[in-house]
């Protein structure tokens, strides 16, 4: 059973930066599809960032692109989220997902069978 932990968030104040880091235990696959996604209250679960553990391949959303970035350590199965110009639109409990392949596009919550149980991001302007 894949389990997946999210630590690094916290409250920041508008244009500062968080790292969040999504470590991965338990799966038997050399490499995993993994993805990054937020949801704030009353708003659906939308998908932030994905990166493709075997080959490095990244995503983004257009609300982010260029101020977050996915990267991954494979030596610790950890991936990680920078968020540069943090902004107030950027609040939201914040998931890791995971999978063998991605089942549907990898900004898609059905794209995943693995999440984290999240990790608060507050940023106040």
């Amino acid at each position: 059973q894949v389990q997946l932990v999210e630590s690094g968030g916290g409250s920041v104040q508008a244009g500062g930066s968080l790292t969040l880091s999504c470590t991965a235990s338990g799966y038997r696959y050399s490499s995993m599809y993994m993805g990054w996604f937020r949801q704030a209250p009353v708003k659906e679960r939308e998908g932030v960032a994905a990166i493709y553990t075997g080959g490095g391949s990244t995503y983004y959303a257009d609300s982010v692109k260029g101020r977050f970035t996915i990267s991954q350590d494979n030596a610790k199965n950890t991936v990680y989220l920078r968020m540069n110009s943090l902004q107030a639109e950027d609040s939201a409990m914040y998931y890791c997902a995971a999978d063998k392949k991605w089942f549907a596009a990898w900004d898609q919550t059905d794209a995943y069978n693995y999440w984290g149980q999240g990790t608060q991001v507050t940023v106040s302007s």
